[in-house]
């Protein structure tokens, strides 16, 4: 057997407020998720524990060391999941409003790429 990606997806995620990179890349990854549906899996290959695929999740945030991993897995429903982070994205002027958090005026852009792969 060898791996053979299914799918690709990508995704964007922002945090206006709080300067989160987790939280960023939790939204892209759920951007991601939410534009797949993987049918093809139970339909043309005929997967019936969901839990057999392998799915990579590559995010690229401004801070990767401060990226919480575990938190971003939970976003994907399926699959046996790793989690790498990358130094990307991108961060922009935004406003800081006290009552999100103190001496936070830069929104937090993340980009997610899922990879979907299956042993075959």
């Amino acid at each position: 057997m060898t791996m053979k990606r299914f799918i690709v997806e990508l995704g964007t995620g922002i945090d206006l407020h709080g300067e989160d990179v987790t939280k960023a890349a939790c939204r892209a990854v759920s951007n991601a998720v939410s534009k797949s549906c993987l049918c093809g899996l139970v339909e043309i290959l005929g997967i019936t524990d969901l839990e057999e695929v392998f799915v990579d999740i590559l995010v690229a945030v401004p801070r990767p060391s401060e990226l919480d991993g575990e938190k971003v897995k939970e976003m994907v429903p399926i699959g046996r999941k790793t989690v790498r982070a990358v130094e990307g994205g991108m961060t922009t002027q935004g406003l800081c409003v006290d009552r999100f958090g103190p001496e936070c005026d830069q929104i937090v852009v993340a980009n997610a790429s899922i990879t979907v792969s299956v042993d075959r």
